[in-house]
């Protein structure tokens, strides 16, 4: 008897799974006319997270950008040093008017072979991850068209272990910031026109107050974030900073990210060290040119091409003149890729001077840069 009671009452504990599960997965019966006053219509367990299905709208696809050794190469093995350019962030542009298929013809007609779209935090969170992936997908399509790749910036300046940033644009957590490029693998798997997912714009600790970073922290958190990226989009390539605002890449010495297929990044601005450069560019980023892939995703700020500094000019006015041959002709004889900053009046060094797409002087050598080699 007591067998028999124990298999009626499994019984019927499996037949109320069963029930349960198919409530779950049946089609939601129709909501009442008019709902009972307080009475709740979220159906948040029908909720699809944004971006969960994979992109796939234009016809189009972009041959696919890949690591070999110490440099990126197409699918014929062909050697590929990227030279483009930054935009300001999408939600900055539609806000104010100026997001278009239009702005990426300008960009193109730069010269850029990939355009960085950096996203803010507060961007994400406020125009909300599934209105702002419609922006991206837009801009995936006329990149595809226009045959640029495109480097995805999560657009953060601070320390992701303390979570003190320097400006509250930039503010966000590890959760934030792995739920993100989980939603990004998940929605550009297999879309090739996003070749690299740049993972965190510019750790340091910004003074004392944002308190150290440590390289064997950040470097397990970067690993967690390639892992998560690479479950649903293995062909991206992570793209990793290094420290103090993205220009030191010594931590490689001793301990290099524990991934294939990454390349590392630096922000080589002239301020970050005095004359002569080179052989502190060398020391400080350079040397990692020889093993891993290496790109600048963000510097700027120079003279006009040909131009020559006024008699007289020392410190920063003759760096001025000096920076854009000095960085360019090194960056391009290390095989360094490189994207300058920025095609926006208001973000400085600025490569345009206002909405008409006058060219400042850094926008006019960034250009004649792009056509090969600076000389």
């Amino acid at each position: 008897m007591k067998a028999l009671i124990t298999t009626f009452v499994a019984g019927a504990a499996l037949a109320a799974g069963i029930g349960a599960v198919l409530a779950q997965t049946s089609p939601a019966p129709n909501p009442p006319a008019q709902a009972a006053a307080g009475q709740r219509m979220h159906v948040w367990w029908r909720d699809q997270p944004a971006g969960g299905r994979p992109y796939q709208k234009n016809a189009k696809k972009m041959p696919l950008i890949s690591v070999k050794g110490n440099h990126f190469e197409d699918p014929e093995g062909k050697t590929i040093l990227f030279r483009g350019l930054a935009i300001s962030d999408p939600d900055k542009l539609e806000m104010q008017g100026h997001w278009s298929r239009d702005h990426f013809v300008k960009v193109k007609e730069m010269g850029a072979k990939v355009v960085r779209i950096p996203v803010h935090p507060i961007a994400w969170r406020e125009r909300t991850p599934a209105e702002y992936f419609k922006l991206l997908d837009q801009a995936v399509d006329w990149c595809t068209d226009l045959d640029m790749y495109i480097d995805l910036d999560w657009h953060s300046i601070g320390n992701l272990t303390t979570g003190l940033f320097q400006d509250p644009m930039y503010e966000t957590s590890q959760q934030e910031t792995y739920a993100f490029w989980r939603s990004m693998a998940r929605h550009y798997a297999g879309h090739n026109t996003i070749a690299f997912f740049e993972l965190f714009n510019e750790p340091t600790t910004y003074r004392e107050q944002l308190g150290p970073i440590d390289w064997m922290v950040w470097k397990r958190m970067v690993e967690e974030e390639i892992a998560i990226i690479r479950a649903y989009n293995p062909q991206v390539i992570p793209l990793v900073a290094g420290f103090d605002w993205a220009y030191d890449l010594t931590p490689l010495i001793m301990a290099p990210i524990n991934a294939p297929g990454i390349g590392y990044v630096v922000h080589p601005y002239d301020n970050k060290r005095s004359q002569p450069w080179e052989p502190k560019w060398e020391e400080d980023f350079g040397f990692a040119a020889a093993k891993y892939p290496i790109v600048a995703t963000e510097f700027g700020g120079f003279a006009a091409p040909g131009a020559t500094p006024p008699a007289g000019a020392t410190g920063r006015a003759l760096d001025r003149f000096t920076y854009g041959p000095q960085i360019f002709g090194y960056l391009e004889k290390k095989g360094i890729s490189w994207i300058v900053w920025c095609f926006d009046p208001e973000w400085g060094p600025t490569l345009i001077t206002d909405w008409n797409y006058t060219l400042s002087t850094s926008g006019q050598f960034a250009k004649e840069a792009m056509k090969g080699p600076a000389k």
